[in-house]
C-alpha cells in the first residue's frame, strides 16, 4: 500500500490553468412536506386552497470549487451531509437554487447514467448501458466478455438484473461506466461493493483514468480508500463546505472532528 501511495503523489499535480469542473457558489435546497396525514374527501378539497407546509432543508450551501483535469477528489462528511446531493448537483440532475456548475464535459454519476434494465439481462444491460453512454454496438460486443469479467458476473450474465443483489448490479453498473474513459467521473460509494479483489480493479480502473487526464470525485465512509486514490478531498458538514485540501490533511481533521 506504501508504493501505491508514493505512486500518487509522484503523479503530476493539475494546475489551475487547465479546470474540468468549476463549482460556483453551489446552494441545493429540498422542500419536506410536514403534512403525512391519510388525505380525505375534505382534506383534498381544501388542499386546492390551502398550500401544502413544508420544510426547507439546504443540503448544499454555497460551495465553491475548482477541480483540475487528472484531479482525484474525495468527498468526506458524515451521513445527511449533502454529499451526494453535491455530486446530483455536478452531474447536472439537481437543479441549484443558486451559483452553478461549469464542467468539460457531462460528468457521469455512476449508477444513473448506465440506464439498466431490471427486466434485461446482465448481457442485455451491458448493450443498453453502453449504448446510453455513446459506445457503437460493435465495439459493445466485442467487449462485452471483458465487462462482465470484470464485474465478476460471467455465471450471471444470462441473469435478468432483477435477480442481481444490490452490489452485483453496483458492480455491473461500475464495470459498463468505466469501459468508456468518462473524462469527469463521479463515484457515490461504488467501490464498497464487492470482495477485496473487486475493489483493487475499481481502484486501478480509476487510476487508469486519472494518468488519462480524467477527473473522479469519489464519496465513500471510507477514509482508507478516500486515501488511497484521492490526492485532495472537500470536507462537507451540514452542506457547507468545511475544508478543501490536500487529503492527508483533510482526512486527517475529519478523523480528529468526528471520532
Amino acid at each position: 500500500m506504501a508504493g501505491e501511495r508514493t505512486q500518487l503523489e509522484d503523479r503530476p499535480q493539475p494546475v489551475a490553468a487547465d479546470p474540468a469542473v468549476v463549482v460556483d457558489g453551489l446552494s441545493v435546497t429540498y422542500r419536506v412536506y410536514e403534512d403525512s396525514r391519510r388525505p380525505t374527501l375534505q382534506r383534498s378539497f381544501t388542499a386546492r386552497f390551502r398550500p401544502r407546509p413544508y420544510r426547507a432543508i439546504r443540503a448544499v450551501q454555497d460551495v465553491t470549487a475548482v477541480i483540475g483535469r487528472g484531479e482525484a477528489v474525495g468527498v468526506l462528511g458524515r451521513n445527511g451531509s449533502g454529499k451526494s446531493t453535491f455530486l446530483r448537483a455536478v452531474a447536472g440532475l439537481l437543479p441549484p437554487d443558486s451559483g452553478a456548475v461549469h464542467a468539460r464535459t457531462t460528468p457521469l454519476l455512476l449508477g444513473v447514467a448506465a440506464a439498466l434494465q431490471p427486466n434485461l439481462s446482465g448481457r442485455q444491460n451491458v448493450l443498453v448501458g453502453g449504448t446510453a453512454l455513446g459506445m457503437r454496438r460493435r465495439d459493445l460486443l466485442a467487449r462485452t466478455g471483458e465487462i462482465l469479467a470484470f464485474a465478476g458476473l460471467e455465471d450471471f450474465a444470462d441473469v435478468p438484473l432483477r435477480a442481481y443483489s444490490s452490489g452485483m448490479s453496483a458492480r455491473l453498473q461500475f464495470a459498463i461506466a468505466t469501459a468508456v474513459s468518462p473524462e469527469v467521473l463521479l463515484v457515490d460509494e461504488a467501490l464498497a461493493v464487492g470482495d477485496a479483489e473487486f475493489r483493487r480493479r475499481s481502484a486501478d480502473r480509476i487510476q487508469e483514468l486519472l494518468a488519462g487526464a480524467g477527473t473522479v470525485f469519489l464519496v465513500s465512509h471510507s477514509l482508507s480508500t478516500i486515501r488511497e486514490i484521492c490526492t485532495r478531498a472537500l470536507w462537507l458538514d451540514q452542506g457547507r463546505l468545511v475544508l478543501d485540501g490536500p487529503v492527508a490533511e483533510v482526512s486527517a481533521a475529519y478523523e480528529a472532528a468526528t471520532t
